[in-house]
């Protein structure tokens, strides 16, 4: 009897507080034989429908041909090309990151490229700009040519310099963007085996040999090894770098199947999940056959062991075009995702996004309806989601308060219409009020549909929770169009005004218009925020248990102010000022420090003035402040 009631007990538990479906469900994106990163709206589109499928995870190219699709100050400082392009004028990944998080898509950067230099084919291979810049980072075979497979040109992943050349651009773009993750491929870290005898490499083996040349046999077993550790030891400071930024970006594998990986690249993916390198394995189990596909997700299951949980294996759904294009077949699908279950897999990464929407979205809306018919978290999050859906008003909303003579003007915006106002004798304001579920840090956008007409001094006003802003705009900026970012304020929960518009700097003869406004969580100032299944607010809101206080002094400052802390036992402290945008000004403290009470300085004196905020993490406790800069 009592074991009937305690079993019954764990029915009603299990029915009060279901337990939510945890699978990573990832789509890469690529630039190639794709439309999706050539325009903004094709961007908003494709995140429109993968979040309608299930999708919750997406893996954009950021590096690729030897550029970045990303706009690197890194690559215009050292080769003058700061983007692809093809992508000159735009920046993919930051449309990416905003239409992602908008429909509650996590976003990893994908360094698909990787340690690859160029892509000569069956030509005489010449490194491309990169080693035609750098000779001593090419990767040279033993007869001292550069080293080329399958068509590419090589650079040397053990040579330091080139080593850095990479951390630069991982570094950049976890700290320019509010990713979730850094996915890593089938080259990086990877290098052919044919490799290793340039003169940085080869050096290196040398001081750690007593002098001794690396083996001829570029397949001697000790010398695959050496190599090996070399990229695994690279590999484990670049999450080092990753994880400094923020505990909670992934660092995500995607390496061609073992060993076959390991005996042509060198890449030791074993490593990378034994030593807790990679948080997410996603081997590529590109195959064209279920029964072929079947066969290496046992080898890849082995492969992990008891790290299972993070297996989600790498699906070839589409791949070339034409006479030559491949997509796979719906039985192929089906079958695939229920062998994963199956298996206790729970998810997969899909190459790539063209495939889903072949055949009137015949794929991808087959996933929608089956088994990503029930909406799934990430796993490794908790019970929450990190990235919830943003919260929209519309102008024509009933969150969106008027005063004053705003007409409709029938132009495209977000959602239908647009309103507009010349009247800058009387002022007109909108005011957008949101239903903020959790008391956190959120980072404000409004809507731009540019147009000549449109006023050059738009005034919006931001409210956080103890003061607001303003920041002009100006609407007759034709690049600038699509959700534009204001900036990041602090809200309380429940209703409040976050955003107004008015048009007292209207000019004469031009018009102030507003559309759609939209708030999303800032992660990086408010990374704890929804800490259970029940909604509980963040532990932001609670006493830390690790410090006493965090404040600064003076405030209102100018330029230099201390910021003082007092620590109630020795503990790991992260301190970092960020701007009004959320990005990165300086990392004051990064280090572990006593107990006590304990100062640092921070100046201004080459910063405009503003609001800056100072985020101070110990362990897993995170406290913000804010500071006002008056010049």
């Amino acid at each position: 009897m009592k074991i009937f009631y305690f079993c019954l007990l764990l029915f009603a538990s299990s029915c009060l507080y279901p337990q939510r479906l945890k699978e990573f469900r990832a789509v890469k994106l690529t630039n190639v034989d794709s439309n999706v990163l050539f325009t903004d709206q094709n961007i908003a589109d494709a995140m429109d429908y993968l979040a309608s499928i299930g999708v919750n995870v997406v893996l954009p190219v950021v590096w690729n041909a030897a550029y970045t699709q990303y706009r690197s100050a890194v690559m215009d400082s050292m080769f003058g090309v700061p983007i692809h392009t093809q992508f000159a004028g735009r920046d993919p990944l930051e449309r990416i990151v905003i239409e992602a998080h908008r429909v509650g898509i996590e976003v990893y950067p994908w360094f698909e490229y990787g340690f690859a230099a160029w892509y000569s084919g069956s030509n005489t291979p010449t490194g491309g700009h990169i080693i035609q810049k750098y000779p001593q980072w090419a990767l040279r075979t033993s007869d001292g040519k550069i080293c080329n497979k399958n068509g590419f040109d090589w650079m040397s992943a053990i040579n330091p310099d080139v080593q850095k050349f990479i951390n630069l651009l991982v570094k950049e773009v976890i700290t320019k963007y509010d990713v979730d993750g850094v996915e890593f491929s089938d080259r990086i870290p990877a290098m052919p085996v044919e490799g290793g005898y340039d003169s940085v490499t080869v050096a290196l083996y040398k001081s750690e040999h007593s002098g001794a040349a690396p083996p001829v046999n570029y397949q001697d077993a000790a010398w695959m090894r050496w190599r090996a550790d070399k990229m695994n030891q690279w590999y484990a400071e670049v999450r080092n770098i990753i994880k400094q930024r923020s505990n909670n970006l992934f660092v995500s594998s995607s390496p061609s199947i073992y060993p076959w990986s390991y005996q042509e690249y060198l890449q030791d993916s074993k490593s990378w999940i034994d030593n807790g390198i990679a948080d997410h394995f996603i081997p590529q189990l590109y195959r064209y056959s279920f029964s072929e596909y079947s066969y290496e997700l046992q080898n890849a299951i082995a492969q992990t062991g008891a790290q299972k949980k993070k297996l989600f294996p790498g699906i070839l759904m589409n791949i070339g075009v034409g006479t030559n294009e491949y997509v796979m077949s719906v039985d192929y699908l089906l079958n695939a995702l229920k062998e994963n279950r199956a298996n206790g897999v729970m998810g997969e990464a899909f190459f790539y996004y063209e495939g889903l929407r072949k055949n009137n979205n015949r794929l991808g809306d087959t996933l929608k309806g089956t088994f990503y018919k029930e909406r799934a978290l990430v796993p490794e999050r908790g019970d929450n989601e990190w990235r919830f859906p943003a919260l929209i008003v519309n102008e024509d909303d009933p969150g969106a308060v008027k005063n004053g003579a705003w007409l409709s003007y029938q132009m495209k915006g977000y959602k239908g219409g647009i309103l507009r106002t010349t009247d800058s004798v009387l002022t007109s304001t909108l005011t957008y009020n949101f239903n903020v579920p959790y008391t956190a840090f959120y980072d404000a956008y409004i809507y731009r549909v540019p147009n000549t007409p449109w006023t050059m001094h738009a005034q919006y006003t931001l409210y956080s929770k103890t003061d607001s802003s303003t920041i002009i705009i100006d609407q007759s900026d034709l690049t600038k169009k699509g959700w534009v970012k204001l900036g990041t304020v602090q809200c309380e929960a429940g209703n409040t005004a976050v955003i107004r518009l008015d048009n007292s700097k209207n000019e004469t003869g031009r018009y102030t218009v507003a559309d759609a406004a939209m708030i999303m969580i800032n992660r990086a100032l408010s990374p704890d925020v929804i800490a259970s299944v029940k909604g509980d607010l963040s532990r932001n809101e609670t006493a830390p248990d690790s410090y006493e206080l965090l404040q600064n002094y003076p405030n209102p400052f100018n330029p230099a102010t201390t910021i003082q802390f007092s620590l109630k036992e020795q503990s790991a402290v992260r301190i970092v000022v960020y701007d009004v945008l959320g990005r990165e000004i300086v990392r004051l403290v990064n280090k572990v420090m006593p107990s006590g009470k304990h100062s640092v300085n921070f100046s201004a004196a080459a910063l405009p003035s503003g609001i800056y905020f100072t985020q101070m993490r110990t362990g897993n406790v995170v406290r913000n402040i804010k500071m006002l800069l008056i010049k």
